[in-house]
């Protein structure tokens, strides 16, 4: 009874233990790689250690999934329909998560298949870029949102071009029987002529009459939620 419980929880088709073994620590080795160049070069606002472990088991995971089907077309095939009906809604804050998602994916299913070698040489390859470029982040863009008087629109106006010139574009003007709200943007170099005068922009907008507020935003591609 005893030989046959260990048969049956150690037989894998045509794998052996030592094998299955081999392909499970080469996919965890690896996921280390990804999980050490996702944690140096993130430059989000909030560092997410739990995806960054999640990064680690789906990558054991996958190579898993790939062990038990690789040498089965039959199992293979059963196994891509019910993979099919699982929905994940996971909400990705930054789009270079999507490509660690991805690397995570093909590390297991390189180690599931036993292409290490393959495994390996790109995951160096992509540990490379993503170091000397993973650090790269997009210019912010800013946001001056204003709400007045429709009866001071004009100079409002004349007030923005003075400070910023072509560089504050007018992307959004909402209008009311009294009221309007202009929402203007810009980058960072012209962010910063605001404060190239004796008074800033919103010191100078609320000195006209009927300004109702003045907001500033920064704009950046994070996605929060």
């Amino acid at each position: 009874m005893k030989e046959t419980l260990i048969s049956f929880f150690t037989e894998s088709g045509t794998l052996k233990t030592e094998d299955i073994v081999i392909r499970i620590l080469a996919a965890a080795v690896l996921s280390i790689c990804i999980y050490i160049s996702y944690w140096f070069t993130h430059t989000g606002t909030a560092y997410s250690r739990k995806f960054n472990v999640s990064l680690v088991t789906l990558t054991i995971l996958t190579a898993t999934v790939m062990t038990v089907i690789a040498n089965n077309l039959a199992l293979s095939l059963g196994m891509v329909g019910a993979l099919s009906i699982v929905r994940f809604r996971t909400a990705i804050k930054d789009s270079r998560d999507t490509t660690y998602v991805f690397w995570a994916i093909v590390v297991g299913i390189c180690c599931g298949a036993g292409d290490y070698y393959v495994g390996g040489i790109g995951s160096a390859i992509v540990f490379i870029f993503l170091v000397i470029l993973g650090r790269v982040r997009n210019e912010n863009r800013y946001l001056l949102v204003i709400r007045a008087s429709r009866s001071q629109e004009l100079e409002i106006e004349a007030v923005i071009t003075d400070y910023f010139g072509i560089g504050a574009v007018n992307k959004v003007k909402n209008t009311s029987t009294n009221d309007v709200e202009m929402i203007y943007e810009m980058d960072k170099k012209t962010y910063h002529k605001m404060y190239k005068k004796d008074k800033n922009i919103t010191d100078r907008l609320y000195d006209i009459e009927g300004v109702e507020y003045v907001n500033i935003v920064a704009q950046s591609d994070e996605v929060t939620g």
